[in-house]
């Protein structure tokens, strides 16, 4: 017996996750950043992520609020986090995702077309 979390254990913990609405909302901007946040003056939106003020200022809520929500996405792993000056920077860790992605698909056996 390990002490290493199960693949259920860290999917549920990812459902979990994305299952609040603007925790998901986020995470959805995140992946396409110029479809959903203006040019910023500091960092690149996809290379260095978007900054936590531009999260707080299309979202509506407060940004300890924002913070607790990209906190509980970063614990997860499904975004990273980078500080440049006096802000934190989010952006989505593509390999977490599509690792996640692919975990659902294997735990819910899911099937191709083809092998219906």
């Amino acid at each position: 017996m390990t002490d290493e979390p199960s693949i259920d254990t860290d999917m549920a913990a990812v459902l979990r996750a994305l299952g609040n609405e603007h925790r998901l909302t986020i995470m959805e901007w995140l992946v396409d950043p110029r479809a959903h946040f203006p040019k910023q003056r500091d960092g690149d939106l996809v290379d260095d992520g978007v900054c936590v003020g531009f999260i707080t200022q299309k979202i509506g809520l407060s940004q300890p609020t924002v913070t607790v929500h990209m906190q509980a996405l970063a614990a997860v792993g499904l975004v990273t986090s980078k500080k440049i000056k006096n802000w934190v920077f989010y952006k989505p860790d593509r390999k977490a995702l599509d690792a996640a992605i692919h975990a659902l698909g294997q735990s819910l056996g899911s099937q191709s077309a083809e092998d219906r």
